[in-house]
């Protein structure tokens, strides 16, 4: 139960409307019942009036009569008529005729009927509250459609945050929901659009770079030796990477990437990453320990990692392994804080290298990084130690 959910306050406010509602009408109903009493207890007091007049009795002094209406009796004026209470507070109404110095008065008791508008009073308000207690379960039935749609909307909207470009709500109906579900799947499938053409941006670009770059590979081996020939293979080798990792890029996001699961020693892998990027890193492994999981990528998660580590970090390099668990440290000057949040979300910016000079970011390897963990399940968590560096832990799920 949750008192800020929708649907309560759709019922808080049905509620607030009847009770606005039923006050109004109960004071309207309360005047006229009321008035109504009034003129026809002033009838009967001049009715009273008359048959005094001409029997010539209830002759009184004006004395007598309560102040405020001795205050309107004027000798030779014509006859008042006055509601109010006497000295025992109970409620009358007078019809009075002046006569010489005296008057003919008559009243007539109102108790009775202001006993009868009390009670109509009470039962105005028993009626009230029951046909409260009726709406507000019935407002809250009411809300239920429109918030259970709203909650499958937000359901599908966590979907297609976590990637699912291809989930969609029911937009059926011509109400503001339907109008936001129309929205929300369109939304979807622009954004399905827009990543399909990125993905096959990424492989067009990485396919026909391959055919110039195996021939610059080639040209490359038949230059002589010399400081220029190993500059112009280290260039090329450096162009060969990038378009490994962006053909790499668009296998990942390509549907039905499946994880090839099994027994891997994780001091083994880690110590062969270390092996194939060349990077000078301290090990502190326990060597028992395997986790179940994609060898092949782990290995470039792993690398990946420590290739950014010394890219942009700084020595020294620890590697810790414990079961299920790997976690690398450099002392650099650490992730910047809007990029350490983005990653720990779990998304990647594409196409930034993470130099100044270009502009910021992180560069292709932290996407590999990103998509090999979701298909094997892996989660990371990337921070900034209080004693400088940076550091990132790569979580395996238990199988």
């Amino acid at each position: 139960m949750n008192p800020a959910s929708l649907r309560w306050k759709i019922a808080a406010l049905v509620t607030l409307a009847a009770t606005v509602v039923a006050a109004v009408v109960g004071l309207l109903v309360h005047r006229a019942t009321w008035q109504r009493a009034l003129d026809l207890g002033e009838s009967r007091a001049e009715v009273a009036l008359d048959r005094s007049l001409a029997g010539g009795t209830d002759v009184v002094s004006v004395g007598s009569l309560p102040d405020a209406l001795a205050a309107q009796v004027r000798p030779g004026g014509g006859r008042v008529v006055w509601y109010g209470l006497d000295h025992r507070d109970e409620p009358w109404v007078w019809a009075v005729q002046p006569r010489g110095g005296q008057a003919v008065s008559v009243q007539i008791s109102m108790g009775s009927d202001l006993l009868g508008l009390h009670a109509l009073d009470r039962d105005m308000i028993k009626a009230a509250l029951l046909a409260l207690a009726g709406v507000v379960p019935l407002s809250m039935l009411a809300a239920e459609l429109p918030n259970r749609r709203l909650r499958r909307m937000a359901r599908v909207a966590r979907r297609i945050a976590d990637g699912d470009l291809a989930a969609r709500t029911d937009a059926r109906g011509r109400d503001e929901i339907a109008e936001i579900g129309a929205g929300l799947n369109s939304m979807a499938a622009g954004l399905q659009r827009r990543l399909l053409a990125e993905q096959r941006f990424t492989a067009d670009v990485a396919h026909d770079l391959r055919t110039p770059l195996m021939g610059l590979l080639t040209a490359g081996q038949l230059l002589p030796e010399g400081e220029a020939t190993d500059l112009v293979r280290d260039r090329i080798g450096v162009l060969r990477g990038l378009v490994d990792d962006l053909l790499e890029i668009s296998h990942l996001d390509a549907p039905g990437g499946e994880p090839d699961l099994q027994p891997v020693p994780l001091a083994g892998l880690v110590r062969e990453s270390l092996r194939r990027v060349d990077v000078s890193a301290e090990l502190r492994a326990d060597e028992d320990t395997t986790a179940v999981t994609d060898a092949r990528r782990l290995e470039r998660i792993v690398a990946n990692l420590l290739l950014n580590a010394r890219t942009h970090g700084a020595a020294p390099i620890t590697i810790t392994v414990r079961p299920g668990r790997i976690v690398i440290r450099d002392h650099g000057p650490g992730l910047p804080p809007d990029l350490l949040t983005l990653l720990n979300e779990g998304e990647a910016q594409r196409f930034r290298t993470g130099r100044a000079e270009r502009g910021g970011g992180h560069g292709l390897g932290l996407t590999i990084v990103l998509g090999h963990a979701r298909v094997i399940g892996a989660t990371l968590r990337f921070a900034n130690p209080a004693d400088g560096g940076a550091s990132v832990t790569v979580t395996l799920p238990d199988r």
